[in-house]
């Protein structure tokens, strides 16, 4: 199952190409931000933004306080272990 998973953007690395760098759980990757990016929020104040992250892009903004929420059920459930693996996969097939 794909699911977004809360994250937070600790770095802009691309503002030509809207790319971002987010920590999630621990595990930083890039992700494509032009799905948040408004004239009213361009990419250099998304930095510490927290956002749902689907598939290497950042599809919303949310608040801190639903994204630990979030992060919280969806260990409960057991979701974000296989989710953190399959971004490390990922980091590594990259490196």
């Amino acid at each position: 199952m794909c699911l977004g998973i809360p994250g937070q953007i600790t770095a802009i690395t691309d503002t030509e190409q809207m790319l971002a760098e987010v920590n999630v759980s621990g595990v930083t990757r890039p992700v494509n931000i032009a799905c948040i990016v408004t004239d009213d929020h361009p990419p250099e104040t998304c930095i510490g933004d927290w956002v749902l992250v689907h598939v290497g892009f950042a599809m919303s903004r949310i608040d801190e306080a639903e994204a630990r929420k979030t992060l919280a059920i969806l260990d409960e459930l057991g979701e974000v272990q296989q989710e953190l693996d399959a971004m490390r996969d990922s980091e590594q097939a990259l490196a």
